[in-house]
């Protein structure tokens, strides 16, 4: 009986055989998938391809002085893109400046402060607002801001800051700073929910941790919140530049749509996309076209340098060794 059991110990166990696995499915799988991705990437080549070959007569006669030059004159055919650049970039970051501290201040009073019954609605209002299409943002900007503006607030910046450049000269009302204020409105929605949820997904053992240590409710906030998710909140601020950067009918309703360089806000102006927007469909076809399709060529590469710069930032953020204090 010992001899038997003995035997039964030391044999090998038997080898169990798996079926094969389907493969069939998982291989369909990922190539959709893959293609799905590659969809996308030819998309914005062929978007690229596109604008590249439409501009190829007014890359041919001006070169890398369209980028530089600030004559932009359809009757003569002399065309600079530096004044819509300007526009572009100054209408964007002052959009950004002032909706960023909103955006973050209200994504940290949704996450950590706001009692649970008002909690709801209001982030149910701030996605209503990303609901609003952009023309009817400007509408509104030139029906109801532009007017409070030139009554009050444009004045008095004008009298209690005179000695900045930003504030000098003539108020028209549709200016660099109308369409600054109502691009910050429009991409307030955008950032204050992307930041939301990169604070939510900060872990409880932070908050916790920081707690146990005896900080008070604003340094957990400071240190353990918002220090723990800073790409998170780079990034929602990236997107809503993106946002601000591609914007055409709001900004074409306000800012004024006159190609110049200059410091004062209350000065019209002109971007990229409401310059496409306000002469492709009157431009005479020929070097105007081809010139319109260059300032498309252009937002293009803007938009892709500015996501391109932030994804280094954002991962040289992450690299970053925390001190050890």
């Amino acid at each position: 009986m010992n001899a038997a059991a003995a035997k039964i110990k030391t044999s090998p166990p038997a080898e169990i055989i798996l079926a094969p696995p389907v493969k069939t499915a998982d291989g369909f799988f990922k190539f959709l998938t893959w293609l799905m991705a590659m969809l996308v990437l030819a998309l914005v080549v062929l978007v690229g391809w596109t604008l590249y070959r439409g501009s190829r007569p007014a890359l041919a006669k001006f070169g890398w002085s369209f980028f530089v030059h600030a004559n932009w004159d359809p009757v003569t055919e002399d065309f600079g893109a530096l004044p819509f650049i300007f526009g572009t970039f100054a209408c964007s970051f002052l959009a950004l400046i002032i909706a960023l501290p909103l955006s973050l201040g209200t994504a940290v009073f949704l996450t950590e402060l706001a009692p649970q019954r008002i909690r709801q609605t209001t982030i149910t209002l701030i996605e209503m607002l990303a609901a609003i299409p952009s023309v009817v943002y400007g509408i509104w900007g030139a029906a109801v801001l532009i007017p409070w503006l030139m009554q009050g607030p444009y004045p008095f910046l004008k009298r209690t800051l005179p000695f900045l450049p930003f504030f000098q000269g003539p108020i028209y009302g549709v200016c660099i700073l109308s369409a600054s204020l109502v691009l910050a409105i429009m991409i307030v929605p955008i950032i204050t929910s992307i930041s939301r949820e990169v604070l939510r997904s900060v872990p409880d053992s932070q908050r916790e941790a920081a707690f146990a240590l005896g900080a008070t409710r604003w340094e957990v906030t400071k240190l353990a919140v918002l220090g723990y998710s800073v790409r998170g909140l780079f990034g929602a601020a990236t997107l809503g530049l993106g946002r601000a950067l591609g914007e055409a009918m709001a900004v074409t309703l306000l800012i004024g749509n006159v190609p110049q360089i200059t410091k004062s806000l209350f000065a019209p102006g002109y971007t990229l996309a409401s310059g496409i927007v306000m002469e492709f469909a009157e431009a005479n076809p020929g070097m105007h076209v081809s010139a319109l399709f260059e300032l498309g060529l252009v937002l293009l590469l803007v938009t892709l340098t500015t996501n391109v710069l932030a994804y280094l930032l954002i991962g040289a953020l992450g690299s970053r060794k925390p001190s050890a204090h």
